[in-house]
């Protein structure tokens, strides 16, 4: 049993023949390595359990493809959890992977409620947080600083002389993707001096309809807006085509920011400007993150704040640069 053990799982110190005759006799039996029983004797399962909210949403699909790919560069195995950002669901989900004997997770989702933390922390199996962080950032996290990313888009919306611009938040329940995106558009806009119009804020699920019906109650407005920003993609791009469907011309009669930048804003004309957020730089750090917390490895950065930038396209007017 221990030659065996020793060719299943590379050790050099067997012998050639041995090895050869190990190796034939594994083939002829199609033998496979108990996963369990490894597991039990070592105490690692090399699994990682992943809580995702919605695997069909672009977003989110992307930064699985970035967990995934590190964590097959450091050889662990995914187990994917679709949560319907459903607390009872999400609390299930924890309960049923740490039982399963993962040796870390990684969760996304919006608010990080007392629930949450009392779940992923009742245990010693290491957790980070992906594209979210709770409150006081008692958990490791890797996301971008969403207020200074919703500061940026307005404030660009500002520089090219709007004075009405509209917003879309988020469901104002998640702190970051809703709250703080809020919030950084209304600081730039007093920063600029201009009011907060109250008439001009709309909460949006972060579905495309919800933009398009938004979008459509503020061009009946006395005194429309002249720019919307959007708390996601999806609802800017539904706020292209409330504005198109009012006969309106993007970006000439109304200029249009979403965030995210997800595949589909090359996909729509004109072709939406979008704040990047790096989905999947998000999950490829936070599965790189964790692998640090599973292997006692130094963690220099308990959370993580990746960069953000503004991708201009056409829904927006070029930008007027300074000149010498």
């Amino acid at each position: 049993m221990a030659t065996v053990s020793r060719v299943v799982n590379g050790n050099p110190n067997v012998k050639p023949l041995t090895r050869k005759k190990v190796l034939a006799a594994i083939e002829r039996l199609g033998y496979r390595p108990n996963a369990v029983a490894r597991g039990l004797a070592s105490k690692k399962t090399t699994t990682v359990g992943v809580i995702i909210p919605d695997i069909s949403s672009l977003f989110f699909s992307e930064l699985a493809r970035g967990i995934e790919d590190i964590a097959t560069m450091y050889k662990y195995n995914i187990i994917l959890c679709n949560s319907d950002q459903r607390l009872e669901k999400e609390l299930q989900l924890i309960n049923t992977l740490l039982e399963k004997q993962v040796d870390g997770l990684l969760f996304m989702g919006a608010e990080i409620k007392e629930d949450h933390l009392q779940a992923l922390t009742s245990s010693s199996v290491p957790t980070v947080l992906a594209a979210t962080r709770d409150a006081d950032n008692t958990l490791p996290s890797v996301t971008i600083d969403h207020f200074q990313a919703a500061y940026d888009a307005t404030k660009e919306l500002i520089d090219h002389g709007h004075e009405r611009i509209a917003m879309i938040t988020g469901p104002m329940n998640d702190p970051l993707g809703g709250l703080m995106r809020y919030q950084g558009y209304k600081r730039a806009l007093e920063d600029a001096g201009l009011p907060v119009d109250d008439a001009l804020v709309t909460q949006g699920n972060l579905f495309y309809e919800s933009g398009l019906q938004a979008t459509g109650q503020f061009l009946t407005l006395e005194k429309r807006p002249t720019a919307v920003f959007a708390a996601n993609d999806e609802m800017a791009i539904g706020a292209i085509h409330a504005a198109q469907d009012a006969g309106l011309n993007v970006p000439e009669d109304l200029e249009v920011i979403g965030h995210d930048n997800i595949r589909l804003v090359e996909m729509v004309r004109p072709r939406l400007t979008s704040v990047v957020q790096p989905m999947y730089d998000i999950g490829a750090v936070a599965m790189r993150l964790l692998t640090k917390y599973m292997n006692n490895e130094q963690v220099d950065e308990h959370v993580v704040l990746l960069p953000h930038r503004i991708e201009y396209r056409e829904s927006t007017r070029p930008r007027v640069t300074a000149t010498s």
